[in-house]
């Protein structure tokens, strides 16, 4: 079990759009591993790379009440959302300390390339679509508190620095 130390807020990889994937390797599948077990450590639902220092399009997700249903993500993307929006309270091991209420739509598909190399869709719904929806973020150099307004975020990034203070 190797839990990786997550990248500490404003580090500028959290701003960089993490490289594709090409094909689905060892060393992919042990990073996922590595997530994995990140993810659980902390706890949480999910995890994407570059949160980690891995600046690969790489996620997992999990936001079963029994732990232990993984869903290994490379390249995701989202081919479909509801129209149906939800609030959830997102934070981030990135951001210790502070959490949002975010609105994200309420279900997504998604295609992504899977553990075994084959390109794979599927419907995420509640938690793990707020889940999905944030990691892909991370991929994209984006962080939860983006998508508040700026009085929001400014009021959010004044309470972290407080926090770590």
């Amino acid at each position: 079990m190797t839990v990786r130390r997550c990248l500490p807020w404003p580090d500028k990889r959290l701003r960089t759009i993490a490289a594709e994937v090409e094909e689905i390797t060892d060393e992919i599948a042990a990073i996922w591993t590595d997530m994995i077990d990140t993810m659980e450590a902390m706890p949480g639902v999910g995890l994407a790379a570059p949160q980690i220092g891995v600046m690969l399009r790489l996620a997992v997700v999990d936001g079963s009440t029994e732990r232990g249903r993984v869903t290994r993500l490379a390249n995701p993307e989202i081919l479909h959302a509801s129209v149906e929006m939800r609030d959830y309270e997102e934070g981030s091991p990135n951001l210790p300390g502070v959490s949002a209420k975010v609105t994200r739509p309420r279900a997504v598909t998604v295609r992504y390339l899977d553990e075994n190399g084959m390109i794979n869709r599927k419907d995420f719904v509640g938690i793990e679509a707020v889940s999905v929806q944030h990691q892909i973020d991370h991929l994209n150099g984006r962080m939860y508190f983006d998508n508040l307004s700026k009085v929001k975020r400014d009021m959010l990034l004044r309470k972290a620095r407080k926090v770590r203070a």
